[in-house]
């Protein structure tokens, strides 16, 4: 079995030129695993803290610091590498190394063994088929933490192409509502700059409901069929304007507050409405309750947690309690590390939570959460849609189409 022989960091860069992690980890003397940490501008208060005392350098001289208990470990085991990073850490959220050193070790460790081992990262993290494709959530309007001022307050719109067959003819229908969303916003204002968010969505001067509009109309400009050739998913982020002193939901960029009877009512309109296969954090994320009416009053939609579980197998059993959830986003580095993820994973899995893989607004161009999705046989998987950052991801999705392994498409209509 593979086993680190050494390990280096270093404080680089992502795709919003802020500092993070990156880690190398070579094993058996000639194989190099590498990872960056991302970092997330709408962040959940439960989730891995990224730095020490905030700061990137004092993560890496954590890290330094500790880098000689890592030689001899077997890399393509999480658990050891997990294990050797609570004997240094042994805080809840990674406040003593950071959560961007537990990211990129436990990625980079797991990258190297599949080299050594000559086998795809998925299958390393996965021995045994099936394996399938999830779907691209692709952000086509955006707002919220990821735009300016006069975008929406509604974080993303984003597509979901269900009807596609393929993972290449997918990414195509994505693109093309991508471009065809930017024509729909021209035709009402002539002097939109092509302005966009952190994740490559199109971020105008418009108001919550004109932004769905334009959205539905762009689908219907494509000759798609809403929610049979290509579905709308919403993510609110509810928690970025839940307003906890008055207990309302503060539309800001509109003007409207909702109560959260009012809120409840405002994500169940938009499901009917637009049709939508995924909603996420349609309430702030300590509103259980309310996501478990949400739950059941829209079957046929993924009502997921992001803020509300944050990669935390805890926070699962905490939903299911409520029959809250009926998706849930993984991102690695809210858990901290890969080992934390796919416990999160297999808890989702055995309460029967759909699972939507996910990046982060700031990103590097890794693509190991690609090997990830399908591993953990993610419905759809977030990359958002535009930007060498995002295109990366699913570049290696259409590279993953060589491997005979992979069975076509994710199945959406257990959603």
């Amino acid at each position: 079995m593979p086993s680190i022989t050494r390990v280096r960091g270093r404080i680089v860069f992502n795709s919003r030129g802020s500092k993070t992690i990156e880690i190398d980890v070579v094993t058996d003397g000639k194989f190099m695993g590498r990872a960056c940490a991302p970092s997330g501008a709408s962040v959940g208060k439960f989730e891995a803290q990224s730095f020490p005392e905030n700061k990137a350098e004092k993560a890496l001289a954590a890290f330094n610091a500790n880098s000689k208990k890592l030689v001899g470990l077997q890399a393509e085991n999480l658990q050891t590498v997990f294990d050797a990073l609570r004997s240094i850490d042994k805080t809840d959220n990674y406040a003593t190394i950071g959560g961007s050193v537990a990211y990129a070790l436990s990625i980079a460790a797991v990258d190297s063994a599949a080299k050594a081992l000559n086998i795809p990262l998925f299958k390393l993290l996965k021995p045994n088929k099936p394996y399938r494709f999830p779907f691209p959530i692709g952000n086509i309007l955006g707002g919220g933490a990821h735009a300016g001022p006069g975008t929406p307050d509604i974080q993303e719109i984003l597509a979901c192409p269900v009807g596609a067959k393929s993972i290449v003819e997918a990414l195509e229908m994505n693109f093309k509502l991508h471009a065809e969303t930017r024509k729909v916003i021209e035709s009402i204002d002539r002097r939109f700059t092509y302005g966009r968010g952190d994740e490559g969505a199109w971020a105008p001067n418009v108001n919550n409901d004109q932004a769905l509009e334009i959205v539905e109309n762009a689908v219907r400009n494509c000759g798609y069929n809403l929610g049979k050739d290509m579905s709308i998913g919403i993510d609110f982020a509810s928690s970025s304007f839940w307003d906890e002193k008055n207990s309302v939901y503060d539309y800001s960029r509109q003007g409207v507050k909702r109560d959260t009877v009012e809120q409840i009512e405002f994500a169940s309109r938009l499901v009917r409405e637009y049709k939508l296969v995924y909603a996420e954090d349609p309430v702030h994320e300590g509103d259980f309750e309310s996501m478990a009416v949400l739950t059941k009053k829209n079957p046929k939609t993924l009502m997921t947690g992001d803020d509300m579980l944050v990669t935390n197998a805890s926070k699962v059993k905490e939903a299911v309690k409520y029959g809250a959830c009926s998706g849930a986003i993984l991102k690695v580095n809210q858990a901290g590390s890969l080992y934390d993820a796919m416990k999160f994973a297999e808890e989702c899995r055995k309460n029967g939570i759909r699972i939507i893989t996910s990046h982060r607004s700031g990103e590097s161009v890794d693509s190991h959460i690609s090997h990830i999705a399908v591993a953990t046989g993610s419905k759809m998987i977030k990359t958002g849609v535009l930007g060498g950052e995002r295109i990366a991801k699913l570049n290696e999705l259409v590279r993953l189409t060589e491997y005979d392994l992979i069975e076509g498409m994710a199945e959406l209509s257990s959603a």
